[in-house]
């Protein structure tokens, strides 16, 4: 049988889809992929989606949008896709041996924080460690955090924490920023800030009970292999994203990180049938809310496209 809708990818972008999907009466099937739920799963504290005034856990809020999903008929899958061919007609999907076959296809794979290796960031993640100031900014108001980095995304971290934190460190392995020069010098001339170079955090340090808490960081001097502990209330790693994307940049269009494009004020790609939603798309904005945006933009462009062929 041929799917009308594969989505592959959960988190607010493929589930959304297959909400929408799924009251549109196209019983969506949705591959779920090896982290169902997105970054959300990983992510405590959810104050900034509206719906939530007392705030919500990650993992509870993509627990209630898969029910809401599935309540409407949307199918989920706990199966990683490995090949696709959308070139063909029907698209045709793996999960390893095992092939699907779909009139459309909504890509929802999302994009993952670039992290220094270290344990101590998924010991500390969500507890003083992060990657997204936007989302986690506010939790650290009055106090001192680290931003890591030297590229745009750091500065703008950097100088967005300020408005929360009383002081921000930026901490870079080498002398000089590789930031465009406009975002560096907003950085270097913010009070609020102060640069640590040739530095790179090489410990997370921090309680574990009663309940987990970061407290400072061990900072090694890049030039001469020197160690110091400093005490710090939050880290925040801003080294870029990478968007899930392998699998696809072959052949649809793609930024030269790995981002899949689309049509202005569309999800559509440059193969009919196929859409993109979420933060594999979006290089900008990385939300929840905007991922769940696009995923109802790309479940209504699938509907209308099968409006168009008829079925």
């Amino acid at each position: 049988m041929t799917e009308r809708v594969v989505i592959i990818g959960t988190g607010p972008a493929g589930y959304t889809a297959a909400l929408y999907a799924a009251r549109a009466d196209l019983s969506p099937l949705v591959f779920a992929g090896p982290e169902p739920g997105g970054q959300l799963m990983i992510t405590t504290d959810v104050e900034n989606y509206p719906g939530f005034p007392e705030g919500v856990m990650g993992p509870e809020m993509m627990k209630l949008f898969r029910e809401q999903a599935e309540r409407f008929g949307a199918r989920v899958e706990q199966k990683t896709v490995t090949k696709v061919d959308l070139l063909s007609t029907p698209k045709k999907i793996w999960c390893e041996d095992e092939l699907w076959e779909a009139e459309t296809v909504i890509i929802s794979t999302g994009a993952s924080a670039k992290w220094l290796g270290l344990e101590g960031e998924v010991t500390f993640g969500g507890y003083g460690v992060s990657a997204c100031a936007t989302c986690d900014g506010f939790f650290f108001r009055g106090k001192q955090v680290i931003v890591v980095g030297g590229g745009d995304t750091a500065m703008e971290e950097a100088n967005y924490l300020t408005r929360h934190a009383e002081k921000v460190f930026v901490i870079h392995r080498r002398d000089s920023f590789r930031a465009s020069k406009v975002m560096q010098q907003r950085v270097l001339d913010n009070p609020k800030i102060e640069v640590i170079w040739n530095s790179e955090i090489i410990d997370f340090l921090g309680d574990l009970e009663p309940r987990k808490k970061l407290r400072g960081v061990t900072l090694r001097d890049t030039v001469t292999g020197e160690t110091k502990d400093m005490d710090i209330d939050g880290v925040f790693i801003a080294i870029g994203h990478k968007p899930t994307s392998d699998l696809f940049v072959d052949v649809l269009d793609h930024d030269d990180v790995g981002y899949l494009t689309h049509e202005p004020n569309s999800t559509k790609t440059k193969i009919p049938g196929v859409f993109v939603s979420g933060d594999v798309a979006d290089s900008v904005y990385r939300q929840a809310v905007s991922a769940a945006g696009t995923g109802c933009m790309a479940a209504i462009d699938a509907e209308r496209y099968l409006e168009s062929l008829g079925h």
